[in-house]
């Protein structure tokens, strides 16, 4: 198991140390929560960095790549509206993303059968890029009202946790919009070859972009 393997696990115990965190009642807790969450975000950038420096890429490395991301983004969205950080009716919305990764993630496997390999689409880019700015937004609720309150007294906290809420909300929506909408473009965009109607033309995929939460657009 090599480092950027490593690096790439290491957000499923991110994704349990951040819940902890959810739960816990001491002061900063919530702002630790916050902190964890973009490390798990700086490992996203750190393990793609230093696999391709070290000539380490990898066929696991690419699906676990792909896999912990949607485990760490989806779990906290179930997080948040358990833990009552989002309204209860949001739960629907978790379901139709979580019913969409599940879908679009057997489809790639299939694809994976027959030669396919589904390319990443700009539509998908854009889904990881709401949900990764709603789970942080979320999660910065409780921080900025808890913490920062105690912290800066004066401070208008109250109203910037309202509007961090509110933005949040409005970007778990779009969030899932976006990933129904891209899941269909997937599954209508490659249905004739994996439904064997039409000759398979392998495409080209793999890790991509940089930054923080690198975009693979599935």
């Amino acid at each position: 198991m090599n480092l950027p393997n490593l690096l790439t696990l290491s957000r499923v115990p991110f994704l349990f140390a951040i819940v902890a965190l959810m739960l816990a009642e001491w002061p900063a807790a919530a702002s630790l929560a916050l902190v964890f969450f973009f490390l798990a975000g700086i490992t996203d950038w750190l393990d793609g960095a230093i696999a391709r420096r070290q000539g380490l890429v990898s066929d696991f490395g690419k699906l676990m790549d792909a896999l912990t991301d949607k485990i760490l983004v989806v779990g906290l969205m179930i997080a948040i509206v358990a833990f009552g950080l989002a309204p209860a009716y949001t739960v629907f919305l978790v379901l139709l993303v979580l019913s969409r990764e599940f879908l679009i993630t057997g489809m790639r496997m299939m694809a994976v059968t027959r030669g396919i390999v589904v390319a990443a689409e700009k539509a998908g880019k854009q889904k990881t890029v709401t949900q990764i700015i709603a789970v942080g937004l979320l999660l910065a609720v409780p921080a900025v009202e808890h913490d920062l309150g105690r912290w800066a007294a004066g401070w208008p906290t109250g109203e910037i946790a309202g509007a961090l809420y509110w933005a949040g909300l409005g970007f778990f929506f779009l969030a899932t919009l976006i990933t129904v909408t891209s899941g269909l473009r997937y599954f209508l965009k490659y249905r004739p070859q994996l439904s064997g109607k039409e000759q398979a033309n392998p495409l080209r995929g793999g890790r991509s972009g940089s930054g923080p939460f690198r975009l693979r657009g599935s």
